[in-house]
C-alpha cells in the first residue's frame, strides 16, 4: 500500500483506501487546515478558490465521524444546484463503495425534477448521509418522509450563491428542527451580510478559514482578449472555436436568452452545440449533462449556473461571450479549465464599454495577452490600453530643466511654485536656444 500524507488524520482505513484509489497524496491547503477541526466536531466557515479541494475537505471528515450501526440521518450537504448535488454525492458514494460490510455507509441525493412521491416511498429507511438541494430537502421534511433532528451535521456548499438563488430560507426551515449542538461547515466564495444572520444563528464562534490564492486564477490560465470592434461576435466566437480545436470548449453567456441565440447562432455554422441554463427542463439537463461526459459534443454553451454548479471533466478552453456583470463569476467561470494541475486557456471576447472591467480585472493580478483572429489563425496585436501606456515625450528643454532644477534639502512653504517657475524660466530658455541652432 502506497503511502499518503493523509495519515497524519487518522481516518478509518477504508478512507484512507479510498484516498489512495482516488489518487490524492497530498492534503490542499483547505484540507489541511479543515479536516482536523470537523473531525473535532467544530463549526467552521471556509472561503477558497474554486478547484482547491472544498469537497474533500468537509467529506472525508464526515464519513470518518458517521456511525455506520446507527440507521438514521447523521449528516446533511446542501448545494445550490442539482447538477453540484449530484457531483457531491457521487463523490461520497466513490468513498462510500471502499467501506467493509460491517461499516456499510447509506447515502442518498434528493433534488428536484425527480419523483417526490417515489422518493417518500424509499424513505422507510432513513440514510445516513443526505446530499441534496435545499428545496426538495425541505419539502421531504414537511412531509415527515426525511427526519433531520437526528442529524449533528449540516453543510451549506456555495452559501453566497443559495442566498442568490433565495434558498436559505428552506435551509432555515429544516435546520431549525435539526440538534441544539449543531456542527454546520459552511462554504462561500464571499460572505455578503445579508448571510450574516443566519450565520449567527446557527454558529457559535466558529473557526474562520480563508485561504488565499497566490494570484485570482489558477496559474496555468493563459488569458487572451480578442477585440470585438464591431464585428459580428459569434461569428468571432467560431472562428476562435475553429482556430482552438479544443478538446471541449465551454462559451459563457450572461443571460439564458443570449446562452440560446449563442448556441443557435453556432448550431447553424454547423457546430455540435450543448447548451447548459436554468430553462431547461431536469430531464434536458440530464440528457445534456450525460451527453457531455459521453464527449458528445466539443462545444458547450452556458450561463453563470453552470460556472458554480457543475464540475466538467477536460474543458481545455473557456470563451466569454461576454463579460459577467459581477467579476467574481469571471474568476468562476475561467476556473472550469485548468483543473487538477491541466493548463488552459480563457478568451474573453471585449467591447471598448469593457475597459472598466478589464483594469478591475487587471488590478485583481491577471494579465491579458491581446489577440486578433483572421482566416482562422491567431496574431497577437498591441496593448488594447497602449495609447494611455505611452509615456509623454519629453522636449530638450524639460530634459535640461529637470536636470538644472533639484528639490531644497530644507523646504518651505511654496518651494514647487518656486521650483516650477524655474524649470519654466530654463525650458524657455533652452527651446529660444534650439530654434537658433
Amino acid at each position: 500500500m502506497s503511502e499518503t500524507k493523509f495519515d497524519r488524520y487518522e481516518l478509518k482505513p477504508f478512507i484512507i483506501d479510498a484516498i489512495q484509489k482516488l489518487g490524492f497524496y497530498e492534503p490542499t491547503e483547505i484540507q489541511e487546515r479543515l479536516i482536523p477541526t470537523v473531525l473535532k466536531g467544530d463549526s467552521a466557515i471556509g472561503q477558497s478558490q474554486t478547484g482547491t479541494g472544498k469537497t474533500h475537505a468537509y467529506v472525508l471528515p464526515i464519513m470518518n465521524k458517521l456511525d455506520a450501526s446507527r440507521n438514521e440521518v447523521q449528516a446533511i450537504i446542501t448545494a445550490p444546484t442539482r447538477e453540484l448535488a449530484n457531483q457531491i454525492y457521487h463523490e461520497v458514494l466513490k468513498i462510500a463503495e471502499h467501506a467493509p460490510e460491517d461499516e456499510k455507509i447509506s447515502a442518498r441525493c434528493y433534488i428536484g425534477g425527480t419523483d417526490k412521491q417515489r422518493t417518500i416511498e424509499k424513505l422507510k429507511t432513513q440514510p445516513q448521509i443526505v446530499v441534496g438541494t435545499p428545496g426538495r430537502i425541505n419539502d421531504l421534511v414537511q412531509e415527515n418522509a426525511l427526519f433531520v433532528h437526528t442529524a449533528k451535521m449540516l453543510v451549506v456548499d456555495e452559501a453566497d450563491l443559495m442566498l442568490d438563488m433565495g434558498f436559505i430560507e428552506d435551509i432555515d426551515q429544516f435546520a431549525s428542527r435539526m440538534p441544539e449542538k449543531l456542527q454546520m461547515l459552511v462554504f462561500s466564495a464571499t460572505i455578503p451580510e445579508k448571510l450574516k444572520p443566519f450565520l449567527k444563528k446557527y454558529m457559535e464562534n466558529p473557526k474562520f478559514v480563508q485561504v488565499d490564492p497566490k494570484q485570482a486564477t489558477a496559474e496555468n490560465i493563459e488569458h487572451l482578449l480578442l477585440p470585438s470592434r464591431h464585428r459580428d461576435k459569434i461569428g468571432l466566437v467560431h472562428s476562435a472555436l475553429l482556430a482552438f480545436n479544443p478538446y471541449l470548449g465551454i462559451v459563457f453567456a450572461n443571460t439564458k436568452k443570449k446562452a440560446d441565440e449563442v448556441a443557435d447562432g453556432l448550431i447553424s455554422k454547423g457546430m455540435k452545440v450543448g447548451r447548459i441554463h436554468g430553462d431547461l427542463s431536469p430531464r434536458e439537463r440530464k440528457r445534456v449533462m450525460k451527453q457531455v461526459k459521453d464527449l458528445e459534443f466539443q462545444y458547450i454553451v452556458a450561463t453563470d449556473l453552470a460556472a458554480r454548479g457543475i464540475d466538467i471533466q477536460g474543458i481545455s478552453h473557456v470563451i466569454n461571450y461576454e463579460l459577467p456583470t459581477d467579476l467574481d463569476f469571471y474568476i468562476h467561470r475561467v476556473g472550469r479549465t485548468a483543473r487538477a494541475g491541466f493548463s488552459g486557456i480563457a478568451l474573453t471576447v471585449y467591447e471598448q464599454s469593457d475597459e472598466d472591467a478589464l483594469i478591475r480585472l487587471e488590478k485583481m493580478g491577471i494579465t491579458f495577452k491581446n489577440i486578433d483572429v483572421k482566416k482562422g489563425e491567431f496574431t497577437e496585436i498591441e496593448e488594447r490600453n497602449r495609447r494611455q501606456n505611452r509615456k509623454k515625450k519629453e522636449t530638450p528643454g524639460e530634459a535640461v530643466a529637470k536636470s538644472l532644477v533639484s528639490k531644497p534639502k530644507k523646504v518651505k512653504p511654496g518651494y514647487k511654485k518656486k521650483m516650477q517657475w524655474e524649470m519654466d524660466k530654463i525650458k524657455k530658455r533652452q527651446n529660444r536656444l534650439n530654434k537658433k541652432k
